[in-house]
This record gives structure tokens, C-alpha cells and sequence, in this order.
């Protein structure tokens, strides 16, 4: 069975070397070999064997009808919407790491498929290499999901780890980040939510069958995240995890991507580095777990290259996934109840013990500061009660 890849850049080529490297694997798995017959690229790479299969144009690829499957590698929102449409309307199976292009078009590419029994499979998009669309997809599906509460950005949980750890501040950490090449030149994804973001809203429409909209999702990066945070939270015995949450009941959906401070009695607390991890309600299973590598080259092409095995094992045979295009409207976020990790100047202190219900109080010996954890209260009712206050930082804590 002949595939083409699109894109030959950090998860390109490890789809190329997956499908290589575990060549006997696959085809054991699939039924039969796998062959690349194609990558897709602007760039040349001199000296790889690539590039005897080289081709700088979609159509050698489109019109050729012994390709069956198509690895979207190539992120971003343009031309892989456009290739991949192209595909699935020609009765190929797409198999996609791209975030992006499935929070925006995912229910409109899975509704080409099935009208061209093919298939749309985007395991790769949301937590790397962790198995969780295909779980949510198929093995809960006698579940009704109530939450799930998830770590899915690993270079905040990498920054947000170092600052933590080893005492960086906020840039430090982030240029190491970029350094071990955990982070991209341009960050701006990664460190203000939108990745996460990104990801929760695949989450999100799958659990719903129906379409969430990012813009619709409250967010907040970790830009603001200081070394006094930090030291704080470590007086507290906790935390700080750049958390994306949904919540569903009675009829109602919640989710937010936001910093939270939790403990030890919380799974996510123990997730350290570039590691995800996804914590899943069901209302007749319980909980579960999903951990491990969030990013990277081999863990995401291992997710595609499962992907692919799925696509040619039901060639022509469309494996449903409900999601329609439908925009759900999602619940007011202040109505979730709290606790509040809030740092105010220090002559404010009286004031913040007669408007705020305080739960806890931390020091860790920074002058000039007042520094407490809230009883539990919604944010509505919070952002009430803390008018007037001059807050210096507010990070939403689950103890």
C-alpha cells in the first residue's frame, strides 16, 4: 500500500523513519507493506534517500491513483486544508498530526470522508504520542465523559518544570526550552495557550460530537508565571501546571486553558517535563490516565504512523467518528468554583482578610507582599469580592 507524506520537516521525517524503522511491524499489523512512494516538500535534501521520492507538486501525488494514504505533516492551516480536502475528496485517507487544521476543519474533513468511505484520522494532534482520540473514539464510547483534565502542552510543563526545579526564571527557561529544541523560535503558541487550546477544543468537539470553537475556550498562557509564583506554590506544597480543562453536565459544557496550583492528590501534580498527561471521567468507568510523550519526533510520528496502520486495515471502509459542524455553545467559565492563590502589596493585606475568604496564608519571605490561598468560590463571585484589590498575580488552585 503506497503512501505520501507531506511535509519533511521534524514530524515528516520521523514518519519516514517510523515506517522504516518498524517496516516488518507495520506490515504485519496492516496486512500487507507499506511503502512511501512519495514526499511532499518545497526544499531539497542533498544526500537522503529521500530524495529519489521527492516531488515539489500536490497534483503527482493527487492524481496518482496507487496512493492510498496521505501523512498531513506539514502544520498550519494552509495548503494542508486544501491538500487534504483534495484527498479525501479523491477517496484517499488522511492522517494528520495538525492540530490546527482539525480544531478549525475537523467536522468538515470527517464528513468528506465518509462520503467517500475513506478516512480522517488525527490520533497525532493532541498529545503526541499518547493514545487518547482513538480511546475516546472507540473503547469509551459506553461512557457519557464528565471531565477531562489534561496536560497537553510540553514546553510550558518543561519551562513552568526548569523555573520550578533548577530556579529560572520565566526567559531562562524558556530559551533551554528552545535550546533543546522543546520549543520554536516563536513561541507564542506554546507559552500563550494557543496550542493547548487547540487540542482542548479537538477534545472537546469529540466528547460533544459537535463543533467547539477555540475563540470560544477562556485562556491564559504562562507569560505571567514569576519565580515568586513559583516559590509559593513550592511553600504551599504545590505545583503550577498549565491545565486544560472540560467539564460536562447537565447538559452544559465548560473549558478553559488556564495556569492552575494543585497537589499531590492530583495525578496531573506528578507530571513533570515534556510530559502530557490526560485525566478522563467516564460516568460508568471512573478514571484514567493517559501519560507519557506529548511532543517530539518519534512519539508524534509514532501516533501518524498508528494512524496510517488504521487507514490501510479499513481501506475504503469509513470508521466513524461523530463530530458534527454544529457550534456548541459553551458554559460561563466564572460559574467553576476554585481556590485562588492571590498576591497583593502588603498594605492591602487588611483589606484583602475583610473582602476575601481566605483559606490559607503563604509566605515565602518576599517583603512588601501579602500573599494568600481562598477558600473555594466561583470566579464570578471572586472577582466580586476582590474589587479595589490591587492583585500583583491571581492562579486558580484546586486543593
Amino acid at each position: 500500500m503506497n503512501i505520501a507524506i507531506l511535509g519533511f520537516g521534524t514530524v515528516g521525517s520521523g514518519v519516514y523513519e517510523v515506517l522504516e524503522m518498524n517496516r516488518s511491524k507495520l506490515a504485519g499489523s496492516a496486512g500487507e507493506e507499506l511503502k512511501v512512494k512519495y514526499v511532499l516538500d518545497l526544499r531539497e535534501f542533498p544526500g537522503h534517500p529521500v530524495m529519489e521520492i521527492l516531488t515539489h507538486d500536490f497534483n503527482d501525488i493527487l492524481n496518482d491513483p496507487e496512493v492510498d494514504i496521505i501523512a498531513e505533516v506539514m502544520g498550519g492551516e494552509n495548503p494542508a486544508y486544501e491538500f487534504s480536502k483534495k484527498a479525501l475528496l479523491a477517496g484517499k485517507a488522511v492522517c494528520t498530526s495538525n492540530k490546527e487544521l482539525v480544531s478549525k476543519h475537523g467536522a468538515e474533513l470527517l464528513k468528506i470522508a465518509r462520503e467517500h468511505n475513506t478516512n480522517y484520522f488525527f490520533e497525532a494532534s493532541v498529545g503526541g504520542g499518547i493514545p487518547i482520540i482513538r480511546p475516546l473514539n472507540r473503547c469509551l464510547t459506553a461512557d457519557d465523559i464528565l471531565e477531562i483534565c489534561s496536560i497537553i502542552n510540553g514546553t510550558t510543563n518543561y519551562i513552568l518544570s526548569r523555573m520550578r526545579d533548577d530556579g529560572m526564571d520565566f526567559d531562562e527557561a524558556l530559551k533551554e526550552a528552545q535550546d533543546n529544541g522543546f520549543a520554536e523560535r516563536n513561541p507564542a503558541a506554546d507559552i500563550e495557550g494557543l496550542d493547548a487550546v487547540r487540542k482542548t477544543a479537538i477534545l472537546a468537539s469529540l466528547v460533544n460530537q459537535t463543533q467547539v470553537e477555540c475563540d470560544d475556550i477562556y485562556t491564559e498562557g504562562i507569560t505571567k508565571i514569576t519565580a515568586a509564583d513559583i516559590a509559593y506554590a513550592g511553600r504551599l506544597k504545590a505545583k503550577i501546571k498549565l491545565v486544560s480543562l472540560i467539564r460536562r453536565a447537565d447538559g452544559r459544557t465548560w473549558a478553559f486553558v488556564a495556569p492552575m496550583m494543585l497537589r499531590k492528590d492530583c495525578q496531573l501534580y506528578h507530571v513533570d517535563g515534556v510530559f502530557n498527561a490526560v485525566m478522563v471521567k467516564g460516568n460508568a468507568v471512573g478514571e484514567l490516565v493517559f501519560i507519557g510523550s506529548g511532543a517530539g519526533k518519534l512519539p508524534t510520528a509514532s501516533a501518524v504512523a498508528a494512524d496510517i496502520v488504521e487507514a490501510a486495515k479499513h481501506r475504503h471502509i469509513n470508521v466513524v467518528t461523530k463530530w458534527e459542524d454544529e457550534v456548541l455553545a459553551l458554559a460561563d467559565t466564572n460559574d467553576l468554583e476554585y481556590n485562588y492563590f492571590v498576591r497583593v502589596p502588603a498594605e492591602q493585606a487588611e483589606k484583602a482578610k475583610g473582602q476575601l475568604l481566605i483559606d490559607e496564608i503563604a509566605d515565602a519571605g518576599i517583603p512588601a507582599e501579602f500573599a494568600f490561598v481562598t477558600k473555594r468560590m466561583n470566579f464570578g463571585e471572586f472577582k466580586r469580592r476582590s474589587e479595589g484589590l490591587d492583585t500583583i498575580s491571581v492562579i486558580r488552585a484546586d486543593f
